[in-house]
């Protein structure tokens, strides 16, 4: 990224590139770290979409029952996105579709014990990993890390929510 910055500052001396320094820099971060993640799901038999979910009905705390609407608002994903991901985790046998106690009409997915148990060693399988990528920096840095990050997300969250959709 240094080096980048230093060909940008060459051709437009100008510019401020500092976005290059931390966007860029957290751009790359994911771009590194993401092949590692989707090979901890995979060797569960998950892609990191089905890990979403079940990882989002077993966070929910028990009875581990989430309505369609609210997964597809925690995932940020659409109602089509979704219903596929749960015919696949249904033939598996980690999730299922209840009929809801409070409204008939509607649906509960739930997770089973299966989907509870993969959900959870998967997760940890996960942490020890990502863990790992983090071992350059000490216990402060990874505190001092994490506060900036969640401080510019909250900046960048409400910058957006201000713009509107078009920002995004």
């Amino acid at each position: 990224m240094d080096r980048l910055r230093r060909q940008w500052a060459r051709e437009l001396p100008d510019l401020n590139t500092e976005p290059m320094a931390i966007l860029g820099r957290a751009f790359r971060l994911g771009n590194m770290i993401r092949p590692s993640i989707e090979a901890t799901f995979a060797s569960f038999g998950l892609d990191r979409g089905e890990f979403d979910v079940i990882g989002t009905l077993k966070r929910s705390g028990p009875p581990y029952r989430l309505t369609p609407t609210e997964m597809y608002a925690l995932l940020m994903i659409s109602s089509g996105g979704l219903t596929h991901r749960l015919d696949r985790l249904e033939k598996s046998g980690l999730i299922r579709r209840e009929k809801s106690a409070k409204d008939g009409r509607s649906v509960q997915v739930a997770l089973t014990e299966a989907g509870a148990a993969l959900a959870e060693q998967a997760f940890r399988t996960d942490m020890a990993s990502e863990l790992a990528f983090l071992e350059p920096l000490d216990a402060q840095e990874r505190e001092l890390l994490a506060g900036l990050l969640r401080k510019l997300i909250l900046g960048i969250e409400k910058q957006i929510s201000e713009e509107g959709p078009a920002a995004q």
